[in-house]
């Protein structure tokens, strides 16, 4: 990364923004690593359907949407036309119905979820978040980071959504925003954003919720 004059006062900006919420931001993420201890199967597949439904739509809407799908009974249970009907604020909802269902097929064993073993099975978790992506449609590299955040397991890796690509840009960490990201450009850009961690002394894990909140004004999920 070039240090110049515009990205030091940036980096000195966000320094200062971090010893506000911090607290917060470690608060926050005891509460993913809580979840996966202590929410049932069931609860932890509904936070990876969230993901699902994350791209291009707004986080809350798509909270919302699980919310409401889990208290009608049609996580585990609901046909595809059942739930497509329950995602009218989330953008692509015909596909990311049948991405539900087919998450949940993957995961189903005799009437019941079973993704918490899954999960377990894991001492690597590049190699969960890979398999995660090259078997469930509809979830890429960002989307199993979130996941895997949301559930706890998200210490060293990075969740490159819009929010963290901009300031990423704004500090010199990147060139420019990439208008795709390949696995290896996504590889990549995680490096450069743990190794810009180090260097300023923020742990990767509470970089993302910092820029997160930073762009958005609070810690959601």
């Amino acid at each position: 990364m070039r240090t110049t004059k515009k990205n030091t006062s940036l980096i000195n900006q966000l320094k200062q923004i971090y010893k506000i919420r911090k607290n917060e931001i470690a608060s926050r993420l005891k509460e993913f690593e809580r979840c996966r201890s202590q929410k049932s199967d069931e609860e932890i597949f509904g936070e990876l359907t969230f993901c699902l439904l994350t791209p291009q739509s707004k986080a809350k809407s798509c909270w919302d949407a699980i919310e409401t799908i889990r208290d009608e009974n049609l996580l585990l249970n609901g046909t595809v036309e059942q739930i497509k009907k329950r995602l009218h604020s989330v953008r692509f909802h015909n596909k990311k119905a049948q991405y539900i269902a087919d998450a949940r097929e993957l995961f189903m064993r005799k009437g019941r979820i079973f993704i918490k073993p899954f999960l377990e099975q894991f001492t690597d978790i590049h190699e969960c978040r890979e398999w995660l992506v090259k078997n469930i449609k509809g979830l890429g590299y960002k989307e199993a980071g979130h996941f895997l955040r949301n559930v706890g397991l998200g210490e060293n890796i990075a969740i490159l959504d819009r929010h963290i690509l901009r300031n990423l840009e704004m500090l010199g960490v990147i060139d420019k925003i990439p208008k795709s990201l390949s696995r290896a450009k996504y590889m990549q850009i995680e490096k450069d954003m743990a190794d810009f961690a180090k260097q300023i002394n923020i742990p990767l894990a509470h970089l993302d919720l910092l820029f997160w909140s930073k762009e958005t004004g609070e810690i959601f999920k």
